[in-house]
Parts: structure tokens; sequence; C-alpha cells
């Protein structure tokens, strides 16, 4: 099975209250405004009474700050390359997916804290937005690497007290298909997107 990688990235990145901005800057204001759209959906008390509808304003929400494609490319590196059309489509739903429930099920537990936008770095068509986010028992520094694609900037990967998403990502699929095979991988992927998917009807059920 698939381990939970960085559990922390993506709750920092929904759930912490936007703080203090170290300058004006077009980049990082889009990535304060999805964290503040965000923020908008959890808070929201008609949404809390349907959880499934605000599942999905999230997943849109994320989904426009997103580069899946980006993500997927990187994270199965060479054996990307070897892959059909069809194949990467595939993947590409099934990571997209992944990442949605991933931090859905983390919702429930938010709590008010708060990230500072503590500097921007922009080489091209990429750009580094580097955040801390202030806890009660200390800061922890969040980097969010972007790329600016058709003269939009996307998320392509996070970097949390220097530890990548997508390399973690890429170490664990990386290893499933030389030891097993891309096929076990996909059918890995797709039973642990099942059981977050079963988990969330089932919570729904329960409300």
């Amino acid at each position: 099975m698939i381990r939970k990688i960085l559990p922390g990235i993506l709750f920092f990145f929904l759930f912490s209250l936007a703080g203090e901005v170290f300058a004006e800057s077009g980049i990082t204001s889009d990535v304060k405004q999805t964290i503040d759209k965000v923020l908008e959906i959890v808070s929201d008390p008609e949404l809390k009474k349907d959880p499934i509808l605000r599942r999905e304003k999230l997943r849109q929400t994320i989904g426009l700050r997103f580069n899946y494609k980006q993500m997927v490319m990187r994270s199965l590196a060479k054996n990307y390359k070897s892959r059909t059309d069809k194949e990467r489509e595939e993947f590409t739903g099934l990571f997209k997916r992944l990442l949605e429930n991933s931090y859905a099920s983390k919702i429930e537990n938010y709590q008010d804290e708060k990230i500072n936008y503590v500097g921007e770095q922009v080489k091209g068509n990429y750009a580094l937005v580097k955040t801390q986010i202030v806890r009660n028992d200390g800061t922890i520094d969040v980097d969010y690497k972007l790329i600016n694609e058709e003269g939009k900037w996307m998320v392509y990967d996070f970097v949390i007290e220097e530890v990548s998403l997508i390399r973690n990502y890429r170490s664990q699929f990386s290893k499933i298909i030389k030891t097993e095979s891309y096929g076990a991988l996909v059918s890995k992927l797709s039973k642990k997107i099942n059981d977050l998917e079963a988990n969330q009807n089932k919570d729904s059920e329960n409300l």
C-alpha cells in the first residue's frame, strides 16, 4: 500500500490562516487567494451541513491552483516517458483524486493557524513562494514551487522543512514500478483512492 506521504503538507497549505505578506506580489497573492478561498469554504456553516458539496467546492478551488500534469511528470520521472497517452491521462486522473481525497479527510480537523509569506523568488517561468507556518509550538517552513504556463502560475510541488512532496512520491513510485510493475502501482493507487472515498461516503452518512 502506498505509504502516507508528508501528511502535514496539504494540511498546512489548506488550513493555515493568512498572515503577514512580505510585499505586494502577483504570484504570492495568487497563492494567498487560493488559501483564503479554501478557508472561506471550510468555515461556511451551510457547507458544513453538506460535506459532499463542500469537498467538491474544495476540489474545484484547489484544482485551479494545482498543476497535476507537472506533478505526475515529475513524480513518475523517467517512467512517464514510457507511458502511452492513455496511460498518462489515466494516471493523472488517479493522482488528482489521490491528492484531493488525502486532504479532504483532514478538513474536519481544521484548527486556526497562521501563515506568513516571507519571500518570493522568480526565475523565468519558475517561482518559489516561501512561507512560515506559525504554531503554538514553533514555526514550520513551507515553500511552494510554481510554474508559469500560459500566463498562469500553478503549484507543482510543496517543500516542507526541506522535504519535497513530489520527491517522496517519485521515490515510492519508482520503487514499486522497479520491484513490481507499473500496473501494480496503478492498482495500489486505485485501492488507496477507493478506501479514501469509501470513508468519505461513510462519514457523510453518519452526519
